[in-house]
């Protein structure tokens, strides 16, 4: 371990930043908690990460047994994913998503790149804190041309996969922007639907998915 990222006192809070403090570190263990992903898409997903630095902190990721490479086909690309150790490290990154919406929430910025997996980890943790729902449910999001997402509700918990679900009670269309700036209006002044937030499902399910976000029913 590089010895400038020691902080050299006995805490082990600090121990854990000493191997995930660094800038992107937790960004990329945000972005594989939903499976494995290429280095690619990490790429893609963090946006102004370079190469070289992508492929530093993979390294320490790896070296700290949070991250491992998937075997490699020949002439497939590498896929990544976390040990149970990084999938251990999500409810920090739940934790730091929480704070944010409560204390620093506010929409996309101009020209800011909006990607699904942190919006929808982002709809997850909105839901686990503020909704209230009586029974299990499923609800799918379609960002295309990015996969579906899921979230489902189930003895009192809400869990999010990459992926759809043939028992969906509401299907929402929509862009991650649109998405990210409903999830970051203010609960009195949410309404649904919106212009380009589309929802599909049963009338009764629909003001349910509108409640469970406090936002207030458009008549159809």
């Amino acid at each position: 371990m590089d010895s400038r990222r020691i902080y050299r006192h006995f805490c082990m809070m600090a121990r854990t930043l000493e191997v995930v403090g660094e800038r992107w570190s937790l960004l990329i263990v945000r972005d594989l908690l939903l499976g494995p992903r290429r280095f690619t898409d990490l790429i893609r997903s963090l946006n102004e990460i370079t190469p070289t630095r992508l492929t530093d902190r993979l390294r320490q990721l790896e070296a700290a047994g949070l991250v491992v490479r998937e075997p490699l086909s020949a002439g497939r690309e590498v896929w990544y994913r976390l040990t149970d150790s990084g999938r251990d490290l999500g409810p920090v990154v739940e934790a730091l998503t929480m704070w944010g919406i409560d204390y620093r929430l506010e929409p996309p910025r101009p020209g800011e790149p909006v990607r699904p997996e942190p919006v929808m980890i982002g709809t997850k943790v909105w839901l686990s804190r503020y909704a209230h729902v009586a029974h299990p449910v499923s609800w799918v999001w379609h960002f295309a041309p990015d996969d579906p997402y899921t979230v489902r509700f189930d003895m009192g918990l809400w869990a999010l996969a990459r992926g759809s679900s043939e028992a969906a009670a509401v299907m929402i269309t929509s862009s991650p922007e649109t998405w990210a700036r409903f999830l970051t209006t203010k609960r009195e002044k949410r309404q649904l639907p919106e212009e380009d937030i589309r929802l599909e499902g049963k009338p009764k399910a629909i003001k349910e998915f509108a409640g469970a976000f406090a936002a207030n029913l458009r008549s159809a």
